[in-house]
């Protein structure tokens, strides 16, 4: 799909157009003093999720090498960001993962890992644990649904049980435990065509639930709805639900939250190395500002105020309380 051509044919041509609604707004998405870098290491997944916006599973060939891990980390050297988000796909799957943590780790203050679970507790891959652990990782573990039967419909037979099993082992090591410094956080999705719910009452009972049941503990929870890209985007086309689902977004946006949103102090860079405004983005293949950049080609940080490539897909952050 060529750059230039909208996502989403049934909203950019109508007044209800992401750009256009910035506009009735009087807002501008622009670029804030970035500070975050994200590095999604490839689409090779051990999970199929039926809400992956990136199309990862089994068998996919874009993964990062070691040479564009070297490229990226010479990079943040010299910018020195405040904060690196090592995701992916099943970032645990890539054959350099032990290498790129210990790289990454020693270049900005604060880690960050996104872990599917079930990846993280497969493959003999104690030692990755051990090794975040000794770095003081902090790790954002993706949990669908405290239901069993919901979790594996979203991601597959079995994810579930391997998930409780890798939130065990986690907590056993001190993540989720207060006083540890080892930070654990959970993200869940909605596993259908809507929004998703309040976040500090879906919270609420994730933390009784996890405690109650199976005696797990964890630090932070955030509820985030589907982007509307990828195999989510192709089910809800197969399902009859797309439009309908897309003019949810459109009619939830709330111009308070556009300040907030990812992409005004985070930068995406993908396996092959080139540069986007945001993970949701490098999905739909729109580029940082809609140029095709190379992490090679940049000195230092993106530049303030520049314009923030934008879609209708952009409507997943801004709708209700955002996605930040």
């Amino acid at each position: 799909m060529a750059n230039d051509q909208p996502i989403f044919p049934e909203l950019e041509s109508e007044p209800s157009g992401f750009s256009k609604t910035l506009a009735r707004h009087g807002l501008k998405l622009t670029r804030d003093n970035t500070q975050i870098l994200q590095v999604n290491l490839g689409l090779l997944c051990n999970q199929t999720c039926g809400h992956c916006h990136l199309n990862a599973g089994p068998g996919k060939t874009q993964v990062m090498t070691r040479q564009t891990a070297d490229q990226i980390a010479a990079w943040a050297e010299r910018v020195a960001f405040e904060m690196i988000d090592i995701t992916g796909g099943a970032p645990e799957m890539n054959p350099d993962i032990v290498y790129i943590v210990k790289m990454f780790a020693a270049l900005a203050p604060k880690l960050i890992f996104r872990s599917n679970l079930s990846a993280l507790n497969s493959g003999g891959r104690e030692h990755l644990m051990e090794l975040m652990k000794h770095l003081k990782v902090t790790i954002v573990a993706s949990f669908a649904s405290i239901n069993a039967a919901q979790a594996d419909a979203q991601r597959g037979d079995g994810v579930f049980d391997a998930s409780i099993a890798a939130l065990h082992k986690l907590n056993a090591m001190g993540y989720g435990q207060p006083g540890t410094g080892l930070e654990l956080n959970l993200v869940s999705n909605p596993t259908g065509a809507f929004m998703a719910a309040d976040q500090a009452q879906t919270e609420k009972r994730f933390r009784q639930i996890l405690q109650s049941k199976w005696g797990i503990t964890f630090n932070h929870f955030f509820s985030f709805s589907n982007a509307p890209l990828g195999r989510f985007r192709q089910w809800l086309e197969r399902s009859g639900n797309l439009s309908a689902y897309l003019n949810r977004l459109a009619d939830g946006f709330n111009p308070c939250a556009v300040d907030g949103v990812m992409c005004r102090t985070l930068v995406s860079v993908s396996w092959d190395g080139y540069l986007y405004d945001c993970d949701f983005n490098l999905a739909r293949g729109l580029p940082m500002g809609r140029n095709r950049i190379h992490v090679t080609d940049m000195i230092g940080r993106p530049k303030r105020g520049n314009p923030i490539a934008t879609a209708d897909h952009c409507y997943t952050c801004t709708a209700g309380a955002g996605f930040t």
